[in-house]
């Protein structure tokens, strides 16, 4: 059963009924969830996974505890020798969960580079995300450059260049598309 990695932007708080209606089909399914422990989406995401009484959780958290774990599930511990607390710190767990899943569902806000780099650590892993843009109230699946190009086009002009700033947007998607194209058919 594949294992899928759900996240979104943490200054969502509240999940659209259309993304909770996903994570029933997930958790009826029997697949494994694996999720982060912020607040925000994270623990909104946790809350819906023990209102299903999901059985096959696992938390991801940077450090000796989860700052979340609603369901009382296992917890995965990731080590990262970045500063505790700053942005670097927490990206070794994201990037763990990308490795361990076989494709993503992420909640996004148009803006959010954390959300936004999960969708691409997955992609460059050959992964495919099925993000929901919560102002749209829509599901796009990502997992070629064309996808992300049209993932990229939601965001404000001031988001993306925050985003190429923080993370190198641009670059990155430069890499990934050039990449798909020369990838043999």
């Amino acid at each position: 059963m594949p294992t899928v990695f759900v996240a979104g932007s943490i200054k969502i708080k509240r999940l659209h009924p259309l993304f909770v209606e996903r994570i029933v089909n997930i958790v009826r399914e029997g697949m494994p969830v694996i999720v982060g422990d912020a607040d925000g989406a994270d623990a909104s995401v946790q809350a819906a996974l023990v209102a299903q009484s999901a059985p096959d959780v696992t938390v991801y958290c940077t450090g000796d505890k989860p700052r979340n774990n609603l369901g009382n599930w296992n917890v995965h511990r990731v080590r990262s020798s970045e500063h505790p607390g700053t942005r670097a710190y927490f990206v070794a767990k994201d990037i763990e969960m990308a490795k361990r899943a076989e494709f993503g569902l992420m909640l996004w806000d148009a803006a959010s580079t954390g959300t936004l780099s999960n969708v691409l650590e997955l992609m460059a892993q050959g992964k495919k995300s099925v993000v929901f843009i919560n102002r749209e109230t829509r599901f796009l699946n990502v997992k070629n450059g064309e996808d992300l190009l049209d993932l990229v086009s939601y965001m404000s002009d001031g988001a993306r260049t925050a985003a190429d700033r923080k993370i190198r947007l641009d670059e990155k998607i430069s890499r990934l598309t050039s990449f798909q194209y020369q990838m043999p058919v």
